[in-house]
């Protein structure tokens, strides 16, 4: 159980839209919007159920922010399937006590892991790479994650101090 963080952005997202999300700044997750149809809740294509409160968001500027000091007014970067960046105004952020689940996931050719906390539901997912031409997947919900499933993830320089990459000695497990 934790305290998770939905964000409202004031713009409408599109299949294989999200948010860049990590527990360390250095691998951030790209969590997709609620903008697809479920059989649980109506769609939302301007909400990402993104994380707890102690994981980085993506914000403009190449700087992370905490997912707890977004607000309203504040800017985020939504980020497509294709790596296609824009900015988008935060209109509210919710914050509810959820059952959480830990995905980890590592890099080939790294000996490199990541983490990302998320809320524990079908309706939360992480985007699946393009894989050629033709109809595939944009969302893994975290209810169906199995090992050897690919996520995107952006990979990002170490250690940051109030959100900006700095050159430092840090250790985050």
């Amino acid at each position: 159980m934790g305290d998770r963080v939905c964000v409202d952005i004031c713009s409408l997202m599109r299949p294989g839209e999200g948010l860049l999300v990590g527990s360390f700044a250095r691998g951030l997750f790209l969590v997709h919007s609620e903008c697809l149809e479920s059989n649980y809740i109506s769609s939302r294509p301007f909400r990402v159920n993104a994380g707890p409160v102690h994981a980085y968001v993506a914000v403009p500027g190449g700087k992370t922010s905490y997912l707890s000091e977004l607000k309203s007014g504040k800017e985020v970067i939504v980020v497509d399937q294709r790596g296609m960046q824009r900015t988008a105004i935060v209109g509210r952020v919710k914050v509810e006590t959820r059952p959480l689940i830990l995905v980890e996931a590592k890099v080939e050719s790294e000996n490199e892991s990541y983490s990302i906390l998320l809320q524990n539901a079908e309706t939360v997912g992480l985007v699946s790479p393009l894989h050629g031409e033709g109809h595939q997947r944009t969302t893994i919900p975290v209810t169906s994650l199995k090992v050897g499933d690919d996520v995107l993830l952006l990979l990002q320089g170490g250690a940051r101090h109030t959100g900006i990459e700095i050159k430092e000695f840090i250790v985050e497990k």
